[in-house]
C-alpha cells in the first residue's frame, strides 16, 4: 500500500474516532441526566360520608318445643319488622335470615336439662342507602328490648356504615395526589438547585376507605399515595 493510500485510510480512521467519542460522550451524558432523578410521593386525603348501612339485627329465643319456639321467632321478627317499617324503612329493605336452632338436651344429663329444650339465634338485616335513618334506628334500638326481643350480645356493633362511591372520586383524588408530589418534588429541586424535568416512572398506590373516628363510622376518610420519580434538570 502506498503512502497516499495509508494517508487516506489514516484521515477515516481519525473520523470514526471523532464520530465515536461524540457519540460515547453523548451517550455518558444521556446517562448521567437519566441517573439524576428524585422520587416523592404525593398524598390525597378526602372525607366522604357514608352512602349504604347494613345492619344485621341479632336476637335470641328458647322455647320447650319446636312450635313453641317457631311462634317466638314469628313474634319477635314482628316486632324487629314494626320497629324498622315505623322508621321508614321497606320490605325490600329487610331481609329474614335462617335461624340457627340447637337442642339443648341432645347432649346433656336428664337431671341437668334446662326446661327449655330448644334455642335459636335469629337474625334481619337491614340494607338501606337511608344512613341517616338507619342511624336513628340503630340509636333507638333499645326499644325492642322493652317489647322481648332478646338481641344479642354486641348486636350494635355489627351495624356496617359503608362507601360505595370510590369510582366517582377516583380521578380528583388521583390528580390531587399527583400535583401534591410535583410540589414535592420543585421544592427538592429548588434546594437542589435543579429543575424538574419529565416523569421517569410513577406507581399509583392502594385506595384505603376507613372510619374518620370509632364514634362517627358514617363518616369516611378516602386515601391514596402516589410513587413518582422526576428526573432533574
Amino acid at each position: 500500500m502506498d503512502s497516499r493510500s495509508l494517508g487516506l485510510l489514516g484521515g477515516v480512521l481519525a473520523v470514526g474516532l471523532v464520530i465515536a467519542a461524540v457519540i460515547t460522550g453523548s451517550a455518558i451524558r444521556d446517562f448521567r441526566i437519566s441517573d439524576r432523578f428524585v422520587e416523592v410521593k404525593g398524598l390525597a386525603e378526602r372525607e366522604v360520608a357514608a352512602d349504604l348501612a347494613i345492619w344485621p339485627i341479632a336476637y335470641q329465643l328458647s322455647a320447650g318445643s319446636l312450635d313453641e319456639l317457631r311462634r317466638a321467632i314469628e313474634d319477635a321478627d314482628e316486632a324487629v319488622v314494626a320497629f324498622l317499617k315505623l322508621r321508614g324503612f321497606t320490605d325490600e329493605e329487610i331481609t329474614p335470615n335462617p335461624p340457627r336452632i340447637t337442642d339443648q338436651w341432645l347432649y346433656s344429663v336428664e337431671n341437668q336439662r334446662p326446661a327449655n329444650r330448644y334455642t335459636a339465634e335469629r337474625s334481619l338485616t337491614l340494607k338501606s342507602t337511608s344512613v341517616e335513618a338507619a342511624l336513628r334506628a340503630l340509636q333507638e334500638s333499645s326499644e325492642l328490648i322493652g317489647q322481648g326481643v332478646v338481641l344479642t350480645p354486641n348486636w350494635g356493633q355489627a351495624a356496617q356504615f359503608l362507601f360505595t362511591g370510590l369510582n366517582s372520586i377516583k380521578p380528583e383524588m388521583i390528580a390531587e395526589a399527583t400535583a401534591d408530589a410535583r410540589r414535592a418534588a420543585n421544592q427538592f429541586a429548588a434546594d437542589s438547585e435543579a429543575t424538574i424535568g419529565p416523569i421517569r416512572s410513577a406507581r399509583q398506590g392502594f385506595f384505603s376507605i376507613n372510619e374518620r373516628d370509632p364514634s362517627t363510622p358514617e363518616v369516611k376518610v378516602v386515601r391514596v399515595v402516589t410513587t413518582i420519580e422526576y428526573i432533574l434538570e
